[in-house]
């Protein structure tokens, strides 16, 4: 491990490069725009070291000139080098590992069919599950008509149909830690093979607690094998990653992680908290463009999103709370303009990776400073500009103020309009227009208490207490029988009698 690396996480690109010299084969790296897109028109992906038809799965998916982090990552890859990289979201990242990576496969092995399945090749983790789905769908265009190749292996999704996948022989595996640490303390899965590693947004990773589960992911894995890892941030935390899984790594470094993209611009309100529907949905009329509105609670959230379709805006929610599909099918419908807004709180919002947010809007004060950046990130992206809005209500100034300070930025003040209509919450009940008038409620009340026999309601009470206890005491916490299967082999996986070769997959889908 080179020490120097983690001596001085702040190493310039121009120290990578002396370290990593650019051969006669490798074009020469562009400088970067402060759109984070190259500039000088002379690198091209098929300038790279590639095999013709992967050039030619880029050039049709339409991938032609690389952003930095790319054009910086690609070519040390292709050589097996490890690679280290801080980059800020909307960088292009993704393709920077899937590039090499498809490279690297097609030319040891072939993508697994019925009759022929391989070991798996390459495991890339990430934090959310979102961001899985966004790696397989970006690797199914670049090998298309392969479905079988890869297989996303995370919570909220049917167990049994990534076993079954898992089966088929995928070379790549796109996981989320929890998920895939538990399939392998179970032995539903096989690691011993993987050539490629990549640790992606690895910073999210150690912040959800998933330091053990990498750990011990890290442990199964050949200690021969190349490994990227990609961060917002390099703290101590992931130094000792760098440190214990990465083998002298070529540093790379695009851009400033630790603030907002100079691209976006930053607005704050003062506003009291009954106004701020009211400022939202006013400036959802003088405004073009989609809106990404980040709430502090998922009760917050499903509420926002409901008043503004009453008051004529499409919007969707997505949170911690929401099902797969729930979660899913609100990203489709904000990416492809069927809902203008979506709410979502910080947990969900890491799998938002949608092009063209036009406006971030912060309803509520986020907590830290790092969860400032990570909202502002889903805007500005590609080159493009933005607008982040921040609510702030009096008392909140001094928490607002000091984000200008732990960020070195300058928010644009202003005071929102104090004749914007209020939002009415948890307005009292008219039980006149109900058709009952509140002394008839209380004579009534008075004349069942007194018809009522002394004894009566002590023993009602009493009974109906027996009666929920007893229910209660019948509930069973195990799991049906539809999914018992999996669980009899005991703590090694499955049994010998559940797997006689390959009959375990009709087996299951019969239950």
């Amino acid at each position: 491990m080179n020490s120097a690396i983690l001596e001085n996480t702040e190493q310039l690109t121009q120290n990578e490069q002396l370290s990593h010299p650019t051969s006669p084969s490798t074009p020469p790296v562009p400088q970067a725009s402060a759109s984070g897109v190259a500039v000088d028109g002379t690198v091209r992906f098929t300038d790279f070291n590639l095999s013709d038809s992967l050039k030619t799965r880029l050039t049709n998916a339409g991938f032609t000139s690389p952003t930095p982090v790319q054009a910086k990552a690609i070519p040390p890859a292709l050589e097996g080098s490890d690679i280290l990289a801080t980059a800020s979201t909307g960088t292009g990242k993704t393709l920077s590992f899937l590039v090499p990576m498809i490279q690297r496969m097609d030319a040891i092995s072939t993508p697994s069919t019925k009759g022929k399945r391989g070991p798996i090749r390459a495991l890339i983790l990430l934090p959310t599950r979102e961001l899985a789905m966004q790696v397989l769908e970006a690797y199914w265009k670049l090998v298309p008509g392969s479905r079988n190749d890869a297989v996303l292996v995370c919570g909220g999704l049917s167990e049994n149909n990534q076993l079954d996948q898992l089966d088929r022989g995928p070379r790549l595996v796109v996981a989320t830690p929890g998920r895939l640490e538990d399939f392998l303390r179970r032995r539903e899965i096989n690691i011993n093979s993987v050539e490629m590693l990549v640790l992606d947004e690895v910073d999210r990773m150690l912040d959800m607690g998933f330091l053990p589960a990498i750990r011990r992911i890290a442990g199964a894995l050949p200690k021969t094998r190349q490994t990227m890892c990609y961060s917002a941030t390099l703290d101590a935390n992931i130094r000792e990653i760098v440190r214990d899984y990465i083998n002298n790594p070529v540093r790379i470094e695009i851009g400033t992680t630790s603030k907002p993209s100079d691209r976006v611009e930053l607005r704050v309100y003062t506003v009291m908290q009954d106004q701020k529907l009211g400022l939202l949905d006013q400036m959802l009329k003088e405004e073009e463009g989609t809106f990404l509105v980040f709430s502090r609670t998922k009760h917050g959230a499903d509420r926002i999103s409901k008043k503004l379709e009453k008051l004529g805006h499409g919007a969707d929610v997505i949170h911690g709370d929401r099902s797969q599909s729930q979660r899913t099918a609100a990203l489709k419908g904000f990416a492809n303009g069927r809902h203008r807004v979506l709410v979502a709180t910080d947990v969900a919002a890491r799998g938002i990776d949608v092009n063209d947010i036009a406006h971030v809007v912060n309803y509520d004060l986020p907590n830290a400073s790092e969860d400032f950046v990570h909202r502002i990130g889903r805007t500005g992206r590609a080159g493009k500009k933005g607008v982040a809005t921040t609510f702030v209500m009096p008392q909140e100034r001094h928490d607002a103020r000091k984000l200008e300070r732990e960020l070195k930025i300058k928010f644009e003040w202003r005071e929102a309009d104090k004749n914007i209509e209020k939002e009415v919450r948890n307005q009292p009940v008219d039980l006149a227009s109900a058709g009952m008038e509140i002394l008839q409620l209380e004579s009534r009340s008075w004349k069942s208490t007194d018809s009522a026999a002394p004894s009566a309601a002590p023993k009602s009470n009493r009974s109906g207490f027996r009666g929920r206890k007893s229910s209660g005491g019948g509930f069973s916490g195990g799991r049906s029988s539809g999914g018992g299967n999996r669980g009899q082999g005991g703590p090694g996986g499955r049994s010998s009698s559940q797997r006689p070769g390959s009959g375990r997959g009709p087996a299951r889908r019969g239950q």
